[in-house]
């Protein structure tokens, strides 16, 4: 099963302090929910886990990023994630190119493309709901990106970004009933809204 998203969302801060953070990869794994990176292999390969919470049961998902391509007069980054659940019956990848579009001297657009696949146990689990459960989280690691930002301190643009962010903090598991209740939530008003 596949899924494919493109969303923009404002940035309270200027282009390049979200560039240096969207090249921050342990911190940009910290901004999803349930994910952190592990291990650094190399400059552009990494390992890392993501937690899933559906009620009582919870999946852990281990995996790899690929740092496929960084440019920096365009401020793009071109990632691809894959990995499997422990205890190997799902399986799930993601090709992203996030993008960061200035507006201002304060302010600017995160953009993303990705393409989402799930396989096995938890594509059955949520075949229906995968649309919208991905847009929640999404605007979860958005809303998780703009808070760092507004942590962050000012940061020379010319600073290498790689090991320039502070420590993540502990990833809280992904709970996927919070989130399908949030997109049920979302249903009920826009069926009550016609």
């Amino acid at each position: 099963m596949k899924v494919r998203l493109e969303k923009t969302f404002p940035m309270p801060a200027s282009a390049d302090a979200a560039w240096a953070l969207l090249q921050d990869i342990a911190g940009v794994a910290a901004c999803m929910p349930g994910a952190k990176i592990t291990e650094q292999v190399d400059a552009t390969h990494y390992k890392g886990t993501v937690a899933v919470k559906l009620g009582p049961a919870s999946l852990s998902f281990r995996g790899e990023i690929e740092v496929k391509a960084v440019d920096a007069a365009t401020r793009t980054l071109h990632l691809f994630a894959k990995g499997t659940d422990t205890g190997g019956g799902s399986a799930a990848s993601m090709d992203l190119t996030a993008r960061i579009d200035a507006l201002d001297a304060a302010s600017c657009n995160l953009q993303g493309d990705s393409e989402v696949s799930m396989s096995g146990k938890a594509a059955s689990f949520g075949a229906r709901m995968m649309g919208p459960v991905a847009d929640q989280v999404i605007g979860q690691f958005a809303a998780n990106f703009a808070g760092r930002l507004k942590q962050a301190p000012p940061q020379d643009a010319a600073a290498p970004a790689q090991g320039a962010a502070a420590p993540a903090p502990e990833a809280k598991p992904l709970n996927a009933l919070a989130l399908a209740w949030a997109v049920i939530k979302g249903w009920l008003r826009a069926m009550i809204g016609r």
